[in-house]
Protein backbone atom coordinates (compact mmCIF):
# COMPACT_ATOMS: atom_id res chain seq x y z
CA UNK A 1 0.00 0.00 0.00
CA UNK A 2 1.46 3.47 -0.68
CA UNK A 3 1.84 6.13 2.04
CA UNK A 4 1.78 9.51 0.89
CA UNK A 5 3.05 11.79 4.01
CA UNK A 6 1.42 15.05 3.70
CA UNK A 7 2.84 18.41 5.94
CA UNK A 8 -1.00 17.78 7.62
CA UNK A 9 -1.21 14.54 8.27
CA UNK A 10 -3.25 13.50 10.42
CA UNK A 11 -1.91 11.49 13.86
CA UNK A 12 -3.10 10.14 17.23
CA UNK A 13 -0.71 10.77 19.52
CA UNK A 14 -2.24 8.16 22.90
CA UNK A 15 -0.34 8.24 26.28
CA UNK A 16 -1.72 7.00 29.78
CA UNK A 17 -1.84 8.78 33.06
CA UNK A 18 -0.45 8.02 36.52
CA UNK A 19 -0.33 5.23 37.99
CA UNK A 20 -2.05 6.41 40.35
CA UNK A 21 -5.53 3.82 40.78
CA UNK A 22 -6.97 0.27 39.33
CA UNK A 23 -8.20 2.40 35.96
CA UNK A 24 -6.01 4.39 34.01
CA UNK A 25 -6.94 6.96 32.14
CA UNK A 26 -5.84 6.98 28.29
CA UNK A 27 -5.65 9.95 26.31
CA UNK A 28 -5.40 10.22 22.30
CA UNK A 29 -4.22 13.88 20.83
CA UNK A 30 -5.95 14.09 17.51
CA UNK A 31 -2.80 16.43 15.41
CA UNK A 32 -2.77 17.76 12.09
CA UNK A 33 0.71 17.28 11.52
CA UNK A 34 3.03 18.81 14.70
CA UNK A 35 1.01 21.92 14.48
CA UNK A 36 -2.62 21.74 15.14
CA UNK A 37 -4.18 19.84 17.57
CA UNK A 38 -7.97 18.89 16.29
CA UNK A 39 -9.63 16.46 18.33
CA UNK A 40 -9.00 14.84 21.55
CA UNK A 41 -9.96 12.03 22.96
CA UNK A 42 -9.95 9.29 26.20
CA UNK A 43 -10.70 5.82 27.32
CA UNK A 44 -9.75 3.89 30.28
CA UNK A 45 -7.51 0.39 30.81
CA UNK A 46 -6.96 -1.63 33.65
CA UNK A 47 -3.57 -1.07 35.66
CA UNK A 48 -1.33 -4.36 35.02
CA UNK A 49 -4.37 -5.72 32.85
CA UNK A 50 -4.24 -7.23 29.45
CA UNK A 51 -6.82 -4.71 28.34
CA UNK A 52 -4.66 -2.04 26.53
CA UNK A 53 -5.00 -3.41 22.51
CA UNK A 54 -9.15 -3.45 22.45
CA UNK A 55 -9.41 -0.84 24.69
CA UNK A 56 -7.40 1.75 22.36
CA UNK A 57 -8.90 0.10 19.64
CA UNK A 58 -12.64 1.21 20.56
CA UNK A 59 -11.40 4.22 21.38
CA UNK A 60 -9.85 4.85 17.63
CA UNK A 61 -12.77 3.45 15.99
CA UNK A 62 -15.69 4.68 17.78
CA UNK A 63 -13.86 8.61 17.23
CA UNK A 64 -15.57 10.76 15.00
CA UNK A 65 -11.97 11.28 13.68
CA UNK A 66 -11.64 7.73 12.51
CA UNK A 67 -11.89 8.14 8.90
CA UNK A 68 -9.06 10.77 9.17
CA UNK A 69 -6.38 9.23 11.33
CA UNK A 70 -3.55 8.00 9.34
CA UNK A 71 -1.19 7.57 11.87
CA UNK A 72 -1.47 6.01 15.32
CA UNK A 73 1.57 6.62 17.53
CA UNK A 74 1.91 5.00 21.14
CA UNK A 75 4.42 5.81 23.95
CA UNK A 76 6.06 2.55 24.59
CA UNK A 77 4.18 -1.08 23.99
CA UNK A 78 2.83 -1.25 27.82
CA UNK A 79 0.42 1.09 29.02
CA UNK A 80 -0.92 1.32 32.86
CA UNK A 81 2.32 -0.43 34.68
CA UNK A 82 2.53 -3.62 32.19
CA UNK A 83 -0.71 -3.39 30.10
CA UNK A 84 0.92 -4.71 26.89
CA UNK A 85 -0.37 -3.12 23.55
CA UNK A 86 -0.20 -5.96 20.42
CA UNK A 87 0.33 -3.08 17.56
CA UNK A 88 0.17 -5.56 15.16
CA UNK A 89 -3.44 -6.72 16.00
CA UNK A 90 -3.95 -2.85 16.47
CA UNK A 91 -3.31 -2.16 12.77
CA UNK A 92 -5.27 -5.11 11.83
CA UNK A 93 -8.27 -4.21 13.69
CA UNK A 94 -8.08 -0.19 12.97
CA UNK A 95 -6.17 -0.89 9.31
CA UNK A 96 -4.13 2.50 10.65
CA UNK A 97 -0.15 2.12 10.64
CA UNK A 98 1.00 2.30 14.37
CA UNK A 99 4.49 3.83 15.16
CA UNK A 100 5.90 3.17 19.23
CA UNK A 101 7.95 5.47 20.01
CA UNK A 102 10.26 4.98 23.10
CA UNK A 103 13.31 7.46 24.31
CA UNK A 104 15.52 4.59 24.81
CA UNK A 105 15.75 0.81 24.15
CA UNK A 106 14.00 -1.49 26.49
CA UNK A 107 15.71 -3.39 28.74
CA UNK A 108 14.23 -6.54 27.85
CA UNK A 109 15.69 -8.77 30.39
CA UNK A 110 14.57 -6.07 33.27
CA UNK A 111 11.20 -6.11 31.72
CA UNK A 112 10.90 -10.10 31.83
CA UNK A 113 11.57 -10.41 34.99
CA UNK A 114 9.06 -7.51 35.96
CA UNK A 115 6.38 -9.35 34.43
CA UNK A 116 7.03 -12.94 36.41
CA UNK A 117 5.43 -10.88 39.09
CA UNK A 118 1.68 -10.66 36.83
CA UNK A 119 -0.72 -13.30 35.83
CA UNK A 120 0.48 -14.46 31.86
CA UNK A 121 3.91 -13.47 32.31
CA UNK A 122 4.35 -15.58 29.07
CA UNK A 123 1.75 -13.96 27.24
CA UNK A 124 2.61 -10.33 28.14
CA UNK A 125 6.01 -10.67 26.96
CA UNK A 126 5.17 -12.54 23.50
CA UNK A 127 3.17 -9.28 22.90
CA UNK A 128 5.89 -7.32 23.92
CA UNK A 129 8.47 -8.76 21.59
CA UNK A 130 5.86 -9.21 18.74
CA UNK A 131 6.05 -5.33 18.17
CA UNK A 132 9.64 -6.14 16.19
CA UNK A 133 12.48 -4.46 15.64
CA UNK A 134 13.94 -1.82 17.53
CA UNK A 135 14.81 1.26 14.97
CA UNK A 136 17.07 4.39 15.71
CA UNK A 137 15.16 7.54 14.64
CA UNK A 138 17.33 11.21 15.04
CA UNK A 139 13.99 13.61 15.06
CA UNK A 140 14.89 17.07 16.53
CA UNK A 141 18.63 16.58 18.52
CA UNK A 142 20.85 14.72 16.71
CA UNK A 143 22.69 14.06 19.71
CA UNK A 144 19.67 12.67 21.50
CA UNK A 145 17.74 9.82 18.68
CA UNK A 146 14.54 8.61 20.32
CA UNK A 147 13.59 4.54 19.03
CA UNK A 148 10.55 3.17 16.87
CA UNK A 149 9.09 0.05 16.55
CA UNK A 150 5.73 0.30 13.59
CA UNK A 151 3.03 -2.04 11.87
CA UNK A 152 1.46 -1.42 8.80
CA UNK A 153 4.43 1.41 7.66
CA UNK A 154 7.74 0.76 6.76
CA UNK A 155 10.90 2.11 9.30
CA UNK A 156 11.81 4.76 6.73
CA UNK A 157 7.92 6.12 6.17
CA UNK A 158 7.58 6.02 9.82
CA UNK A 159 11.11 7.82 10.56
CA UNK A 160 9.58 10.64 8.34
CA UNK A 161 6.24 11.11 10.01
CA UNK A 162 8.09 10.82 13.40
CA UNK A 163 10.51 13.83 11.97
CA UNK A 164 7.70 15.84 11.11
CA UNK A 165 5.61 15.96 13.69
CA UNK A 166 8.74 16.49 16.30
CA UNK A 167 8.23 20.22 16.29
CA UNK A 168 8.84 21.16 20.12
CA UNK A 169 11.37 18.71 21.11
CA UNK A 170 12.56 14.89 20.02
CA UNK A 171 8.53 13.44 20.62
CA UNK A 172 6.31 13.95 18.50
CA UNK A 173 3.78 16.62 19.23
CA UNK A 174 0.50 14.36 19.47
CA UNK A 175 2.32 12.18 22.30
CA UNK A 176 4.02 14.81 23.87
CA UNK A 177 0.10 16.50 24.06
CA UNK A 178 -1.71 13.62 25.06
CA UNK A 179 0.94 13.06 27.65
CA UNK A 180 0.02 16.43 28.98
CA UNK A 181 -3.64 16.14 28.99
CA UNK A 182 -3.83 13.11 30.40
CA UNK A 183 -1.29 13.64 33.65
CA UNK A 184 -3.03 17.07 33.99
CA UNK A 185 -6.54 15.43 34.31
CA UNK A 186 -5.24 12.90 36.55
CA UNK A 187 -2.81 15.14 38.75
CA UNK A 188 -4.09 18.20 38.39
CA UNK A 189 -1.55 19.54 36.00
CA UNK A 190 1.10 18.08 33.82
CA UNK A 191 4.11 16.48 34.74
CA UNK A 192 6.96 14.17 33.66
CA UNK A 193 8.07 13.49 30.05
CA UNK A 194 5.83 12.55 27.24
Amino acid sequence: MAFHIKPEIRILGIDDSALISDDILIVGAFFRGGQWLDGVMHSSIHRDGMDATERIAEMVTSSKHYGQIKVIMLDGVTYGGFNPVDIVRLYEGTEIPVIVIMREVPDLEKIKDALSNLPDPGERFRIILRAGAITKVVSKDPLNPIFIQCAGIDTEKAGEVVRLSSTRSNVPEPLRVAHMIATGMVCGESRGKA
